[in-house]
């Protein structure tokens, strides 16, 4: 046997397959997109599944949190349709998430179908850069069955200050229609209203919290003027995560925070990343957020009726639901907030059954920005 020769044809082989070892490594990290274009391609990704979805269905985008973990897109459609129309619009959503994944080279890298959900997943060679999830949850509006036509007067009515008192989130899941639920971060029961809101078919907005002039019961994290981009993003990185499922914020006081132009120049490009809109609750008229919001391109609007319980007496609130409802009327979209007070929720539990009968659509914050 010819040593030297073997040892020469084993060396050349184990060379061989390093050098092809390494062309795959190579393709491999060729066929991988960079941070900014997958992040380009997650926003394509959820531009697709609003447009392929209907009206009122929440999106939400979450950047990854490693480098590692993937972008995330929460699909969520509110519906009552069959099992066969609920696959027949997954199919449809799916189609337009595949072409965005062929424009940026990605693959499919899983599939998981539920009864009421679909997910999958997408790759940039051996990375998963992209997770989707798409999911039915039943509509709220189970009492209202007469039908307006599609320019009907829209209501959107939102109740703030959830997170503590369960029994107050109870009341409210007990009235069958579209209402919205803001729900202040980091309370000892948010994240459980959250959950709880999204499986009764309401919608769920984060309810931020930003200074005062006055100051006065601040929460233990809020928006201040003066804080940085950095700070801005860090905290509502970590208020959105307290509160699942939220697609939306509106402003918790704020009348100091919310005329302060340079944060708010902070808050809107934080929220335009997220895919979340905001709602100016208007604690102040020297408000800046909504012009800000649109400057930036965040989906937006501002309570344009007076607050529901300034006073908390029934019959006064009753008033004010009734302006509320004429001004929906002439304005033709109208956006109102109270709060879950004994005295509102009585109130409500009168009005609400009424407002299809007077031409006007009860809808979510979410059907009301633009």
């Amino acid at each position: 046997m010819n040593f030297p020769r073997t040892r020469s044809l084993v060396a050349f082989l184990a060379l061989t397959c390093l050098f092809l070892s390494a062309c795959r490594n190579s393709q491999t990290e060729k066929s991988r997109i960079n941070a900014a274009a997958v992040h380009q391609a997650t926003r394509e990704f959820a531009e697709a599944a609003r447009k392929s979805a209907p009206n009122g269905t929440v999106i939400r985008i979450k950047h990854r949190t490693s480098q590692d973990s993937p972008d995330r897109v929460e699909v969520t459609v509110f519906s009552e349709d069959s099992a066969s129309a609920r696959k027949t619009l997954t199919a449809q959503i799916l189609l337009s998430l595949g072409a965005v994944a062929q424009r940026y080279g990605l693959q499919t890298a899983g599939r998981h179908d539920l009864a009421d959900s679909s997910a999958i997943s997408y790759r940039s060679g051996l990375r998963t850069t992209h997770a989707i999830e798409i999911r039915f949850v039943r509509q709220a509006e189970t009492a209202q069955k007469e039908k307006l036509g599609a320019g009907a007067p829209q209501l959107a009515i939102i109740l703030d200050d959830f997170g503590s008192d369960r029994a107050a989130a109870e009341a409210v899941f007990a009235m069958p229609y579209p209402l919205t639920i803001s729900i202040l971060p980091n309370h000892e029961h948010s994240r459980e209203i959250a959950e709880k809101a999204l499986q009764r078919g309401y919608q769920v907005m984060l309810h931020l919290p930003m200074q005062s002039v006055a100051n006065e019961a601040p929460e233990k994290e809020e928006l201040r003027p003066g804080m940085t981009a950095a700070e801005v993003r860090t905290m509502l990185d970590e208020m959105v995560e307290s509160i699942p499922n939220v697609v939306g914020a509106n402003n918790h006081q704020g009348s100091q925070a919310t005329c302060d132009p340079a944060l708010m120049r902070e808050l809107m490009p934080a929220l335009h990343q997220k895919n979340l809109f905001y709602i100016d609750s208007r604690t102040t008229a020297a408000t800046v957020a909504f012009d800000e919001a649109r400057r930036e391109g965040v989906a937006t609007a501002y309570r344009n009726v007076p607050f529901l319980d300034d006073v908390q007496d029934t019959t006064a609130i009753r008033k004010q639901l009734a302006i509320a409802l004429r001004d929906a009327k002439e304005k033709k979209s109208a956006i109102a907030i109270g709060h879950p007070h004994a005295a509102t929720l009585e109130a409500l539990r009168e009005f609400l059954p009424t407002v299809r009968a007077s031409g006007v659509r009860l809808v979510f914050a979410s059907d009301v920005v633009r």
